[in-house]
């Protein structure tokens, strides 16, 4: 599942895709060849799948239903099927060459026809036709007056990188139920598979757990949150919240019927001040502490000398792995002062006793103990690059976010690494520099050109080490992101061009090009009701 494509690492020789023509496809697919002849939708196309792929199916009638009005039955393919006016999901299993998540789509006047080695080639394939229909197919009310066509076409496609996600905070704050869906089914529209769940900080314990009711109780709220405008002062307003258990696999279902793994994170041995004060036992100096109000970095961080700590970690993994089927586990590992640990006597005889040489090795430490908990449950650990710092955890992931650096190296050692550098995947950046024309955000600058321009795999990595880059992330922090639609004028249209970089072969890639495509994407994502930011060059009203 995850890592790239056997034998794909983005040079792949012999590469063919038209230049658009009559089709705007975001990410770009691997081979593109335009045919005579459109099929057209009418309330008399049937969906045909393989057998077993009854709920892609279904899947597919309820994308296609509201705006067309037309409900087409669904029906498993027979051999003596006619395919005359049908759009065919065909699982072939031995059309090994597209791998697990690639696909081909062929449009004629007769059919529509989309072939696949596994069900998750077929789900993208349904992703491409969408974007081959008129935009308003996104439309949830019936619209009239429009000719269902999909331009003659036979695609080829597949993804470069086996990891291709988006992360959002909602620590810092909180967004509904309904708002997560609806990011998941924009990143599946984008043929992206991960979704990076940033559940607890300091600022907030978002995840109920049954053994520790403190956590929501206490930890999901807070007194204040600074202004926007001011991050110098508070609001005086109390902020809070938390998903359910029940919740939380409501997402995760929701997420795996779309091919996206929710990968969650808890956060340690820093940004723990939520837990700790809901339990200020853990803490170094038993507190009291407050659910922290004010951005930035933390001094408290988890105790690492007790081990009251571990046995608590433990119990919140064991239930985050009963409610997360991913095999991967995000333990943060990030922005982790040590000057508690210098002045803590638990901590000081820890790394006498354990002969660790200071207190980066006993960061080191207590990441270890926790990845072999995790790995004793047939779960990996991911964590911020951070845990290079000291030594890293035998089989742990890195996520490489200050620079790329600290992913070619732990890629050097054997370990797998995701690309989320700062510099081209934080979506929380400002995007133009005249700031008083954006809302206010963290700082720094990402235009999506800059965003556009980010190649995972490091210059220099040797090539046997290449396969260990899995792929690449774009990052929503949400200090500054208060509501659901600042949140998708954030990650829209940036995450579109993370989406190329991670599914697009690194040939194909073409910045120009891919805003001669966009338009015609931002029109199927303003149907959608999505609130993206107008790209500074005007492709957002460029003629479709």
């Amino acid at each position: 599942m995850r890592g790239q494509a056997p034998g794909h690492n983005g040079h792949t020789p012999g590469l063919r895709a038209e230049k658009n023509g009559d089709v705007n496809i975001i990410p770009r697919p691997l081979e593109v060849r335009m045919t005579d002849g459109a099929f057209e939708l009418t309330p008399a196309t049937r969906i045909l799948v393989s057998p077993d792929m009854e709920q892609l199916g279904m899947y597919l009638q309820a994308l296609l239903e509201p705006s067309t009005g037309f409900m087409l039955s669904v029906d498993v393919l027979q051999d003596e099927s006619s395919l005359e006016n049908a759009i065919v999901l065909n699982l072939d299993y031995g059309g090994q060459q597209h791998g697990e998540e690639g696909y081909a789509l062929s449009s004629s006047p007769d059919a529509v026809v989309i072939t696949a080695a596994a069900p998750a080639g077929l789900f993208y394939g349904i992703q491409t036709l969408r974007q081959l229909l008129p935009p308003q197919v996104e439309e949830r009310q019936v619209v009239t007056g429009v000719s269902w066509e999909v331009p003659g076409v036979e695609i080829t496609d597949r993804p470069r990188f086996g990891w291709r996600g988006m992360h959002l905070d909602v620590s810092r704050h909180m967004f509904p139920v309904e708002f997560v869906k609806k990011y998941i089914d924009l990143l599946a529209m984008h043929k992206m598979n991960t979704f990076h769940w940033h559940l607890t900080d300091d600022q907030g314990w978002r995840i109920e757990i049954k053994k520790y009711p403190r956590l929501t109780e206490v930890g999901s709220q807070r007194a204040a949150t600074p202004f926007p405008s001011d991050r110098n002062t508070l609001d005086g307003k109390p902020y809070g919240g938390y998903y359910t258990r029940d919740q939380i696999r409501e997402v995760v279902a929701y997420a795996q019927e779309r091919f996206i793994t929710v990968v969650p994170e808890i956060e340690m041995p820093g940004h723990a001040v939520a837990a700790l004060a809901s339990y200020p036992e853990l803490g170094c100096t038993g507190g009291p502490y407050e659910v922290r109000q004010f951005w930035g970095i933390a001094d408290d961080v988890f105790c690492a000398g007790n081990e009251k700590v571990y046995g608590f970690l433990e119990d919140v993994l064991t239930e985050v792995m009963e409610l997360f089927p991913s095999e991967i586990i995000h333990i943060g590992g990030d922005e982790c002062p040590k000057v508690r640990w210098e002045e803590c006597e638990k901590c000081q005889a820890m790394i006498r006793r354990e002969g660790l040489a200071d207190e980066h090795e006993l960061q080191s430490y207590f990441v270890t103990r926790m990845e072999k908990f995790l790995n004793s449950h047939g779960r990996k650990i991911i964590g911020w690059d951070e845990i290079l710092e000291g030594g890293l955890a035998p089989n742990a992931t890195v996520m490489s976010w200050r620079g790329m650096e600290g992913g070619m190296e732990a890629a050097a050692m054997g370990h797998d690494v995701v690309m989320s550098p700062t510099s081209h995947c934080y979506l929380d950046y400002y995007q133009s520099q005249n700031l008083e024309e954006e809302p206010p955000a963290i700082g720094g600058f990402l235009p999506m050109e800059k965003v556009y321009s980010l190649e995972p795999v490091p210059e220099g990595l040797a090539g046997d080490k290449v396969h260990h880059i899995l792929g690449a992330q774009g990052n929503l922090w949400t200090e500054y992101i208060p509501t659901a639609s600042q949140a998708e004028y954030m990650a829209f249209p940036r995450a579109c061009a993370i989406a190329e970089v991670v599914w697009t072969q690194a040939e194909l890639k073409d910045y120009e090009d891919f805003l001669d495509r966009l338009p015609s994407l931002l029109q199927h994502l303003k149907a959608l009701g999505v609130n993206y930011r107008p790209p500074d060059d005007g492709s957002s009203t460029k003629k479709q």
